[in-house]
């Protein structure tokens, strides 16, 4: 049986690792690039502007939102849903951070 030894690394990379796997489907891309061209949180226009089912678009809302890279708050029979910018500017800052020490590295 497989370990699962993410508790070994620091809570920084962890953080990180789970940023980045919420970025890691081209729905979850769109769905954030949506959210950015509305300026505004929305409800219920997700599902018609991706060629997905609704079941598929709310698992793919809740990986975001569980990565806090959204927002989202029930409005009636509609869920609203926004970016979180203070989050993804984190986000962004660690990785532009990570990128630039790799690319420090001289080891070829």
């Amino acid at each position: 049986m497989a370990i699962n030894k993410s508790a070994e690394f620091s809570e920084e990379l962890i953080q990180l690792a789970e940023f980045a796997k919420a970025l890691a489907h081209p729905a979850r891309i769109a769905i954030l690039q949506t959210l950015a061209e509305k300026q505004m949180c929305i409800c219920g226009e997700i599902v018609e502007v991706l060629p997905l089912a609704q079941a598929t678009v709310s698992q793919h809302l809740k990986e975001l939102k569980n990565a806090g890279l959204i927002t989202g708050e029930i409005e009636g029979k509609k869920s609203c849903y926004c970016i979180n910018w203070d989050a993804l500017e984190r986000f962004t800052g660690k990785m532009n951070t990570m990128f630039k020490n790799l690319s420090q590295q001289q080891c070829c």
